[in-house]
């Protein structure tokens, strides 16, 4: 009899008994969507960086009885109510990151480098240790498409709003519009990280889908005649004006807007590390090392967010409806800046290059780049793009910058 006891305690003390309880199924319905998501990352190669990662903290996290990721923990600690302690029943009035990291589990600790935003910053050093600003120094014009390309942010905004979601989760929603992970996860973090989950993977879903969405769109609003266009190149920028450029940026934007220090302050340092030619270490680092390892502990925090009772709901269709709404039309005003720039300059840009102005680096740039060479296999549009690429990872964290002074 004590055996068959211990069977049975076993049997009910096991996360498989927790299936056949109320309200189980949305369990087997989330491990299910983490199956299809590292489908999606390891077999379609969509952002596998950070989609497996985000995948597999999906798993953990609605396995039951794992216990590695407490929400309601973190509810309380965002409220800034009392917690109950659930294996000892000890009430803790304030919650702080020290009782996460005594009385939480694994992802728990991984989340508090999100929330405390730690992760994204660290990655925007690595980003800024990665790019080469350049091109956009060649022509500082590009920035206009950069910004034009934001576009989508404030309709997907607007559109969120009429959709009934509150002003801060609409902000969260329209940055997905910038094609910019980590900006993405910095402002919902702050503004609405219950939707944490669903807004990482829309962003990452389209910037991986970048060579799918884009082409119709460019093929629509632009015509062969401008596809043809093949662009002179731009003049060679000095080793001081790399150096400066950084250095000056951070300073500006910084000053204009104090909420953006995280990001801006570790790309632009990422970046002097690439270009001042004494920091090749710490610049290989940044780059490499450092980011893979944030990158694999980021993907598993985002990931654990995404619990049954707050992913499966119609508000997560309406966030990934309102997200591709978003990307389109960041690709529409990027095209519709270019094509303006192209009449302006005479025909001598080609606009396909507009549609580059979404941050996502260079995946968009390399996209205007096959779509120039199918109208004019003679065209080498890469270079010409990445100006607008770059400038619109900077458009993208302004963006964010802005919605969060508003709303932070």
């Amino acid at each position: 009899m004590d055996v068959l006891a211990t069977l049975q305690k076993l049997a009910l003390e096991s996360g498989i008994a927790a299936f056949f309880a109320e309200g189980g199924w949305k369990f087997l319905v989330m491990i299910v969507i983490s199956f299809v998501l590292l489908y999606l990352g390891i077999g379609k190669k969509f952002e596998p960086l950070l989609m497996v990662g985000i995948a597999f903290g999906c798993l953990l996290s609605n396995l039951p009885g794992g216990n590695m990721f407490h929400q309601e923990m973190w509810d309380a600690y965002i409220a800034g109510t009392a917690y109950v302690v659930p294996a000892t029943g000890e009430i803790i009035e304030h919650i702080a990151f020290t009782d996460i990291i005594h009385y939480g589990g694994l992802l728990d600790i991984f989340y508090i480098g999100v929330k405390a935003g730690i992760y994204p910053s660290i990655i925007f050093l690595g980003v800024g240790a990665m790019t080469d600003f350049g091109p956009m120094l060649a022509r500082p014009s590009s920035m206009l498409m950069g910004a034009a390309a934001q576009m989508g942010v404030f309709v997907a905004f607007f559109g969120a709003v009429l959709l009934g979601f509150a002003g801060n989760v609409a902000a969260a929603i329209g940055i997905i519009g910038g094609a910019d992970g980590p900006t993405a996860i910095y402002l919902t973090t702050k503004l609405a990280p219950a939707y944490l989950g669903p807004i990482a993977i829309a962003a990452y879903s389209y910037m991986a889908l970048i060579p799918l969405i884009q082409p119709p769109i460019m093929k629509l609003l632009t015509t062969e005649k401008e596809r043809r266009v093949k662009m002179e190149q731009a003049r060679p920028v000095s080793k001081k004006e790399k150096i400066i450029f950084p250095i000056l940026v951070a300073t500006v934007c910084i000053l204009l807007l104090p909420s953006t220090a995280p990001l801006f302050g570790c790309l632009m340092l990422g970046n002097l590390f690439r270009e001042c030619g004494v920091t090749d270490r710490l610049s290989d680092t940044a780059q490499n090392a450092l980011m893979n390892i944030v990158t694999i502990m980021l993907g598993l925090a985002v990931g654990a967010t995404m619990g049954a009772e707050r992913f499966l709901s119609f508000e997560t269709i309406k966030i990934i409806v309102l997200g591709l709404t978003a990307f389109a039309l960041s690709t529409v005003g990027g095209l519709l800046m270019g094509k303006l720039m192209y009449k302006l300059s005479g025909g001598k840009i080609n606009p396909l290059i507009g549609s580059a102005g979404v941050s996502a680096v260079p995946m968009a740039a390399r996209v205007s780049q096959i779509e120039g060479q199918k109208a004019n296999p003679s065209n080498y549009l890469l270079m010409h793009a990445m100006a607008p690429n770059v400038a619109g990872v900077i458009g993208s964290a302004i963006a964010a910058g802005f919605l969060l002074a508003v709303f932070g």
